[in-house]
């Protein structure tokens, strides 16, 4: 299938389904446009010569338009639509596929941005090497001036479009601290954005106390690696660009409304 088959496919899908399940509720045509689109141009080549899906989907929306993508039943649609129309178009998924929604206040009430990647399972089992695509052109659109603030003064400037985050000495961020993981988490620069993985840990990865695999992340976020958090930030950051070695940080929080698709359990981040 071309970008055109694959998007004509798409709405079709999610039309029938809808009128099933949830009639009278619609999708844009510009969300469906750039779903597809995502589909199409962040597939990747594997070792047997097939094409592996995207299987982590962030639809990044204005807060007043993501009131109605709260309904667990629109979220599972959609994405029931998108692992149909990617089978069929040849793409193979190497894991159950996701999809999240967050939201962004500077992106129109008529638009949407999405970001599609790929889950990295594996990675605490491979030295946390960055999943090999090609990701010049995100490169070259590196989030400025964006750091992490760790034990709430000390400052760890954002300048790579891989940071691997834990306790291996390998790592570029690492904490120190028996609850983090080897190789807990990992940041990568996404079209302009940094996006934020769990590299299978054992302690679990939060952004705003709500447990996730993948998080786009946006000024003010904090995250908790296993209760070590950190606090993402993006302007001018404070002095002290220091740091390398951590340790843990009493627990703040922060209140981004973010949907989970899948069966994900929450949790509050323990004060201490």
């Amino acid at each position: 299938m071309n970008l055109r088959d694959i998007e004509a496919r798409l709405q079709y899908l999610i039309e029938v389904d809808l009128l099933n399940v949830l009639p009278g509720k619609k999708v844009e045509d510009v969300i469906v446009q750039k779903i597809a689109a995502a589909i199409h141009s962040n597939a990747i080549p594997m070792s047997d010569g097939m094409l592996a899906a995207p299987d982590v989907y962030t639809l990044v929306m204005h807060p007043e338009t993501s009131q109605r993508w709260q309904e667990p039943q629109l979220l599972t649609i959609l994405l029931h639509s998108i692992t149909t129309v990617a089978q069929e178009a040849g793409f193979r998924f190497t894991i159950a596929p996701t999809i999240t929604v967050a939201t962004d206040e500077n992106i129109s009430p008529k638009d949407a941005h999405i970001v599609a990647s790929h889950r990295i399972e594996s990675m605490s089992e491979t030295n946390a090497a960055p999943l090999e695509i090609d990701n010049s052109e995100d490169s070259e659109k590196l989030p400025e001036n964006a750091f992490l603030i760790v034990e709430g003064v000390k400052v760890f400037p954002l300048n790579l479009s891989v940071v691997n985050i834990g306790r291996r000495l390998d790592n570029q961020l690492v904490i120190d601290d028996p609850r983090v993981s080897r190789n807990h988490s990992q940041l990568r620069s996404i079209k302009g954005r940094y996006v934020l993985f769990d590299l299978n840990s054992t302690g679990g990865t939060f952004v705003n106390g709500q447990r996730t695999s993948q998080s786009v992340l946006y000024p003010g976020d904090v995250i908790s690696l296993a209760g070590v958090a950190l606090i993402f930030g993006q302007d001018n950051p404070p002095p002290r660009p220091d740091l390398k070695n951590t340790s843990p940080l009493p627990n703040s929080s922060a209140d981004r409304p973010t949907a989970h698709l899948k069966d994900r359990s929450t949790a509050k981040l323990r004060k201490k």
